[in-house]
């Protein structure tokens, strides 16, 4: 064996350089982006129908909420990815995550976890108790009885996993008032609401990599019609409540007419799956709306309130 051939074996034998690449996608950044998204509609909405400032520098406030959820949230996200590598390596879409792979080692991962969700924590407890006990509780429910129970033994996983899912905006709001009330919980109502046919969508175009990871996803227990029956429960539900938000937060005629059409479409969109003759193609296309959805409701909505304030100041 010549020199060359020796140094192209060595070099294919040397474990993969773990990059911060690496460690950002364990934190699942698509969703901390989105939750950072609605930390920050919790926190606005919550300056302009509360009339509170809170204490110091209005956006330094600001700031430490957002960051604050995003690592507590980030954290839950990277102690999900360690607990279920397992099951994971099963998945077409997640055999290749570093947790999976092994080229980052389950205890750097559960250190990385820790010391986000420490930081996170610590931030939101500076600016009041409430709001780190909200990111407590969001990070056990998602990352102990999510995690460790519900997803792997039922079907109600899902709706389980909501709870904390839908944190975000709660911790935005509270991180500014210290206190809920009505518009706080209408904000959370809207992202508990919104997860179940998000998540549902992405199951019934994964069924088979669900059903092979042996994870009781309701496509994989209840069939895809069972699932787009529930899914449309929740998408009208979740219209309705959207139409709650004028009678709490100051908002213009614009917020309603947008959000009435935004769930119009969502409920039409989730008819046509009763017809539909590809399944995975209706859901993809159910899991991009969903996600349009969301983001436009509350830019719509944080926008509305946002010049209706200055019109009224």
């Amino acid at each position: 064996m010549n020199s060359n051939a020796v140094r192209t074996e060595q070099h294919n034998n040397e474990p993969a350089r773990v990059t911060v690449k690496d460690f950002i996608l364990l934190a699942k950044p698509g969703i901390i982006i989105s939750n950072s998204l609605a930390a920050l509609v919790g926190f606005w909405i919550a300056y302009v129908s509360s009339g509170t400032t809170g204490d110091g520098n209005i956006l330094v406030t600001m700031l430490i909420a957002m960051i604050g959820t995003a690592f507590v949230m980030a954290s839950s996200t990277v102690f999900n990815n360690c607990f279920d590598r397992n099951m994971d390596a099963k998945m077409a879409r997640t055999r290749n995550r570093a947790s999976v792979t092994g080229k980052i080692p389950p205890a750097a991962i559960i250190t990385f976890g820790t010391c986000l969700g420490a930081a996170g924590l610590g931030m939101l407890a500076s600016l009041n108790i409430l709001t780190a006990i909200l990111g407590l509780s969001a990070f056990l429910l998602y990352a102990v009885v999510y995690t460790l129970w519900f997803k792997r033994h039922s079907v109600w996983s899902t709706f389980i996993g909501s709870f904390p899912g839908a944190a975000p905006p709660l911790i935005g709001y509270c991180a500014l008032t210290g206190y809920i009330d009505m518009p706080a919980v209408i904000l959370y109502a809207i992202m508990f609401l919104w997860q179940p046919p998000h998540f549902w969508a992405i199951g019934i175009r994964r069924k088979e990599e669900y059903r092979a990871a042996g994870i009781p996803l309701l496509p994989v227990i209840k069939g895809n019609r069972m699932t787009k029956i529930k899914m449309m429960r929740y998408i009208l539900i979740l219209a309705a409540v959207t139409l709650l938000v004028p009678f709490y937060v100051h908002v213009s005629p614009f917020y309603a007419v947008s959000a009435l059409i935004l769930g119009a479409i969502w409920v039409y969109k989730g008819i046509r799956g009763f017809t539909s003759a590809d399944d995975i193609q209706w859901a993809k296309g159910m899991f991009i709306y969903s996600i349009v959805y969301f983001s436009l409701l509350f830019i719509i909505m944080m926008a509305d309130s946002l010049i209706t304030a200055f019109f009224m100041s």
